[in-house]
């Protein structure tokens, strides 16, 4: 018998840790939330919190989820470059490239973002 894993995704935002750059993200999002630089980000989270139907939606699924900041990945994977922010299916080999900033930077909604993750990386 052959033991499947779990499928394991991980989500990388193209902002960095920490309270002051949250901070920034913050008045970025409220001043000029076009120019806001973090696709991911700006779909999944209201001001302050992490938005209930994408709470839900990671909740749902058959997948393990981790979300790191663009500086915790460059600290974990410094030999992976890719355009942030991306989405990752992880394997024993290491992360492989699910969804690129493309594909997330044209999502418009948490429904656009479901969709691809549920098509691309599941």
């Amino acid at each position: 018998m052959t033991k499947t894993s779990r499928v394991r995704l991980l989500f990388v935002y193209n902002a960095d840790s920490g309270l002051f750059n949250a901070m920034a993200d913050i008045g970025h999002k409220i001043f000029s939330p076009e120019t806001y630089a973090c696709r991911l980000c700006a779909i999944t989270y209201g001001l302050l919190s992490e938005k209930a139907e994408w709470r839900e939606f990671v909740s749902s699924i058959d997948a393990e989820c981790e979300f790191l900041h663009r500086d915790e990945f460059h600290k974990r994977e410094p030999g992976l470059a890719a355009t942030l922010p991306a989405v990752f299916r992880v394997t024993d080999e290491g992360p492989k490239l699910c969804l690129d900033a493309l594909a997330l930077n044209g999502c418009s909604s948490i429904a656009d973002l479901k969709a691809l993750i549920l098509g691309c990386c599941l």
